[in-house]
């Protein structure tokens, strides 16, 4: 068991927890933990306004863009061993191959994984989690959970984000303790520091940006689970193209 699974698994069971008991008044069908939610969102803005966000821009401001390009790179090929165990697991076995490709492709030729070059072979990046893994088995999503410090979730997607870093992502398993932190930080300060401009934009043009945010992972989440091919339901003719958008929702 790594370092990641205790402070992962509190997080989460304190979500689960207290999302399942702090309602008031009659819950919204769909989305019963709103009142929840919404607490939990402000505080994560919080975190963000008054920590990530100035932590992103100061790294963006002295990091050039070209090492910015590798590191994310870098992190992206690191998630790409996440990504093939669970083509595997949904028996996607030419996606499988293909990302097994795109690992050996960039660790070597692009230099750990600093350089994207599997892209240009004409092998994409694919998405996959353990989250996806159990809808595609058909476990049902559950209701809408925001979690503290990761953000948009739901009750299945919470258990698949627990068991993609304690038992799925090799990557982390022997690293020590300071190693594992320190690596996160780097990959989500990274990762923040790309989604500045479609955050603000979100926050600039969303009546509601709590709103918004969930609508949008909600739509994006059942997109990944069928592959681009979610069942048709009378709601489709609510979601602008947009909200497949990943800068946004991710």
């Amino acid at each position: 068991m790594n370092t990641l699974i205790k402070p992962l698994l509190i997080i989460l069971l304190l979500g689960l927890n207290t999302g399942c008991t702090t309602l008031d008044g009659p819950a919204n069908p769909d989305d019963p933990f709103e009142s929840f939610n919404r607490s939990m969102y402000s505080f994560n803005e919080t975190l963000d306004e008054y920590a990530m966000k100035p932590i992103a821009q100061g790294y963006q401001a002295v990091t050039p863009d070209a090492v910015d390009s590798g590191i994310t790179n870098f992190f992206s090929n690191l998630g790409d061993v996440l990504v093939l165990i669970n083509e595997l697991l949904q028996l996607k076995i030419e996606d499988a191959i293909a990302t097994s490709a795109r690992i050996v492709f960039n660790s070597t030729f692009g230099l750990f994984g600093l350089i994207d070059i599997a892209t240009d072979f004409g092998l994409p990046k694919h998405e996959e989690d353990f989250g996806q893994t159990l809808g595609y088995w058909g476990v049902d999503s559950g209701p809408y959970l925001v979690l503290p410090f990761f953000g948009p979730s739901s009750i299945r997607d919470g258990i698949g984000l627990a068991a993609d870093f304690t038992e799925l992502d090799l990557v982390y398993d022997d690293m020590s303790a300071k190693d594992t932190y320190s690596l996160l930080a780097l990959k989500y300060v990274d990762k923040r520091a790309d989604l500045l401009k479609a955050k603000d934009i979100v926050d600039e043009t969303a009546p509601d940006p709590y709103a918004f945010i969930r609508d949008a992972w909600v739509q994006r989440r059942l997109n990944q689970v069928y592959d681009g091919n979610p069942p048709e339901t009378d709601e489709d003719d609510l979601f602008e193209d947009n909200l497949f958008n990943d800068d946004i929702v991710r």
